[in-house]
């Protein structure tokens, strides 16, 4: 699939201008918040820059039409991006959760589309939380397709200082929610993106209880990250968690860069940037 790669970015996003169109106001927001313009880039652009940087990325995407009533991209709109580029992406697909069997039928649509996971999932923008049994249906599919899937966890950036947050609720981002789906459903891979500030700890916690919960560092600027991070994943947490930048919201360069300046042993670096993700995804290299 890939030769000579030195990092996967495990959590980015589209930014051409049919997912632009999709996000509505929230392009600009999340421009205004991160205090970087958002032109849009077309996926072949995208692909170009990853190529060059010898990188490969996993790319999100999400819905949330029963809370937003916004139109969301396509699973074939991802998917394509895959199959035009195969060397340098994989991606996950999205999925409403409040449409029941209509997205646990979406799951296996996703998994026909080449597919690699399901998300990003967003409960906090999407009004859920995952321990909810009237979700489990969705959780038990994933597993039994080999479907791994990556919940927001945390703080959100789409809304952040805007009156009301546009709506989304912080508290169902809380990690402890997803730890009851590890645990019900041992067999289902796991990665509960970004530092998940305030409750990083409690994330740090599941990821070294449960062996099928992962983390990926996407969201934050490096030279932002909590120090109690910084120490597991420089320790015990060295194989479960995996780099991720969140572009477009997160320069891939800044990132790099300031990831850099995290004392870290090399040996532990290259797991984060590389290895984790290669055993995960299961990438031939």
């Amino acid at each position: 699939m890939a030769r000579d790669i030195v990092a996967i970015d495990v959590h980015v996003h589209l930014s051409d201008e049919t997912t632009q169109k999709a996000k509505g106001d929230r392009t600009a927001q999340m421009a205004r918040y991160f205090g970087r313009e958002r032109p849009p880039v077309s996926i072949d652009e995208m692909a170009d820059q990853y190529r060059a940087r010898k990188m490969m990325a996993v790319i999100m995407n999400t819905r949330d039409e029963t809370v937003t009533g916004l139109t969301p991209v396509p699973n074939e709109h991802v998917a394509g991006a895959v199959k035009k580029h195969p060397d340098v992406f994989l991606a996950f697909g999205a999925i409403d959760p409040w449409t029941g069997k209509l997205a646990v039928d979406e799951v296996k649509r996703c998994k026909d589309l080449g597919l690699s996971g399901m998300g990003e999932l967003n409960p906090a923008r999407q009004h859920f939380y995952p321990n909810d049994p009237r979700f489990y249906p969705i959780w038990e599919t994933c597993a039994k397709l080999d479907m791994p899937i990556l919940f927001h966890g945390g703080m959100a950036a789409a809304g952040a200082g805007t009156p009301g947050g546009m709506g989304i609720k912080l508290k169902y981002s809380q990690p402890i929610f997803v730890d009851e789906v590890a645990a019900d459903f041992p067999e289902l891979k796991i990665i509960s993106a970004h530092p998940t500030w305030p409750w990083t700890a409690e994330s740090l916690a599941i990821a070294r209880h449960k062996g099928n919960y992962y983390i990926d560092l996407s969201g934050w600027a490096p030279k932002y990250f909590p120090a109690e991070l910084v120490h597991n994943i420089n320790t015990l947490l060295q194989d479960k968690a995996m780099f991720g930048s969140d572009w477009p919201a997160i320069g891939v360069e800044r990132w790099l860069e300031e990831f850099g300046q995290v004392n870290m042993k090399p040996e532990i670096r290259k797991k984060i940037m590389l290895e984790n993700a290669v055993k995960f995804f299961g990438i031939t290299l």
